[in-house]
This record gives structure tokens, C-alpha cells and sequence, in this order.
């Protein structure tokens, strides 16, 4: 009995061996065509190609024509037949009289009539120079229409012995100075126009001189052809009384337009001896002038 035992034992080892040795013989291959299998099966398709845009032959869109850039805000458009008065021009060969301005005080005021008639021929001729420019070549001038004058500005300013000027700076905080290119567009927006004495004039409804704005620099007087490469240090903003409106409506416009450049300039703004204008200070101002007024 015992000895039958040990056969079937020996015999289920013997068969229990040869069964591992062929089943270790062939688990590499099986190993080996699953992983072939994984490396053929397992890679992702091919991405699909975008399909190519057709273009049709019968379709013809319109040229389009970009649009051009609009003007900023800041850059109001000003007639330059209103920047001087009609005086005539000077003809070719002669000479224009010395020119020697005072600065933007009561002399600058007062300047000669003859001085400032020179200087506004000269501007009147580089008006019509710049009114030639953007004539398509080969145009006549005589054939271009002619345009209906312009009312010329008028500044008509009392005798001294009647005259009571109100001024006001406005300066650049230092050690900055205002670019003449700035300062050139705020006194435009702001209704200014360049007039007799070569300076800045504020005109009302009738074309009259409300108002003027001279450099703080000497001479005072602005030069259009190279104001905007210049650099200022302020502004003298002063109204000439009597004038066109009543000495309060006028101071108050004074007032006004000197809060609003210094808006757009971001200077400092200060009375004629150069304190700060302060709103004690300008209620001051607006008592001495009634108080003149009414002496």
C-alpha cells in the first residue's frame, strides 16, 4: 500500500514538472506576440488632415478701402483766414521794417501799430503761401472758386489812459517747460487764434478780441513756422478793459479759459505778480475790478 502511494506521488511529481518546463517553454513567445500585439494595437490612428479650403471661381468680393484715421479730440480744426487780419503783402524785393517787441506787459500792450502791421503781412503772406499747398499739380489757381472773405478779427483796444488791464500766468510747474506743439493745440481749442502782435487772441461771436494769451518769454510774440519744435515756460493770459463784454462777464471768461488750459496743460496757474491764484484770491480780484468799474 504504501509503495503504490510513493509511485502515484512520484508519477504526479513527474507529471507536474514536465507540465511547468512546457509551460515555461512557451510563455516567451505568447509574451512575445501579445507585446507585438499591444506595440500594432495599441498605436492611435493617424490624424485626419484638415480638408483644403475650395475657392470659388465665380465669387469676386469688392475691393475694400480702409478708412482714414480719425482726427483725436484734442486737435479742433480753426480757420487760418481767421488767425490775421487783411493787410496787404508785402511784394517781392522789399524789406520788412525791423521788428523789436516788448514783453506781455502794459508795454507789450501799447506796442507800436506799425511793428505789429509789419508782422501781420508777414504772417498774411505765409497764409497764402500755405493756402497754395494741397492744389492737385497741374491745376490753374485761376480756375479754383473763390472762397467768400473771411471776417478779419479785430482788436480794438481802449487809449491808455483808459485802459485797465486784468491778467493771469499760467506756467509750466518747473523744472518743465509746455511744448509748443501743446500748447499751440489747447490755445486752439480753446477758441484762440493767432492775430495782431503776433500773439493770441480770443474772439467773440463779432470777431472782436475778448481776450489774448502772449508768451512769458521775450519777446512774448509766437512764431507759427517753429512754435511747434519750441518749448514755453508759461502763458500771460490778460483781458484788455473796456472791451467787447462788460469787465465781469470778460473777467469771468478770463477765469474760465484759464482753468481750462490749465486742464489740458496741467501748469499752475497765479495772478500777475506770480502768487497763487486761489479762490479767496480770485473773489479779490473780481471786487477791485467792480470797484473800479464803478468809480
Amino acid at each position: 500500500m504504501m509503495s503504490e502511494l510513493r509511485w502515484t506521488l512520484l508519477i504526479l511529481g513527474v507529471v507536474f514538472i514536465a507540465a511547468l518546463a512546457w509551460w515555461e517553454r512557451h510563455r516567451p513567445r505568447q509574451a512575445s506576440r501579445d507585446s507585438a500585439a499591444q506595440r500594432t494595437g495599441g498605436r492611435e490612428p493617424p490624424a485626419e488632415t484638415a480638408p483644403r479650403a475650395v475657392r470659388e471661381s465665380g465669387l469676386s468680393l469688392p475691393q475694400m478701402r480702409a478708412r482714414d484715421p480719425m482726427l483725436p479730440h484734442d486737435l479742433p480744426l480753426v480757420e487760418v483766414a481767421r488767425e490775421l487780419p487783411a493787410v496787404p503783402v508785402l511784394g517781392p524785393g522789399s524789406a520788412a521794417p525791423a521788428q523789436n517787441e516788448p514783453a506781455p506787459d502794459s508795454a507789450a500792450v501799447g506796442a507800436d501799430a506799425d511793428a505789429a502791421a509789419a508782422i501781420a503781412a508777414a504772417r498774411a503772406a505765409e497764409t497764402a503761401a500755405d493756402a497754395v499747398r494741397g492744389v492737385p499739380a497741374g491745376v490753374p489757381l485761376e480756375s479754383l472758386p473763390r472762397l467768400p472773405p473771411a471776417a478779419a478779427l479785430r482788436v480794438d483796444w481802449p487809449p491808455d489812459e483808459r485802459r485797465h488791464i486784468v491778467a493771469l500766468r499760467l506756467v509750466a510747474p518747473p523744472p518743465e517747460r509746455f511744448a509748443g506743439r501743446l500748447l499751440r493745440q489747447a490755445l486752439a481749442a480753446e477758441g484762440f487764434v493767432l492775430g495782431r502782435f503776433a500773439i493770441f487772441h480770443k474772439p467773440d461771436e463779432e470777431q472782436r478780441a475778448v481776450l489774448s494769451a502772449a508768451s512769458l518769454t521775450r519777446p512774448g510774440t509766437f512764431d507759427v513756422e517753429t512754435m511747434d519744435s519750441q518749448h514755453y515756460g508759461g502763458l500771460s493770459l490778460f483781458a484788455v478793459l473796456p472791451g467787447p463784454k462788460p469787465p465781469p462777464q470778460a473777467f469771468d471768461e478770463l477765469i474760465v479759459t484759464a482753468r481750462n488750459l490749465n486742464e489740458r496743460l496741467c501748469g499752475i496757474l497765479q495772478d500777475e505778480q506770480g502768487s497763487p491764484l486761489t479762490p479767496a484770491h480770485i473773489a479779490l480780484l473780481r471786487e477791485r475790478l467792480s470797484a473800479g468799474a464803478a468809480s
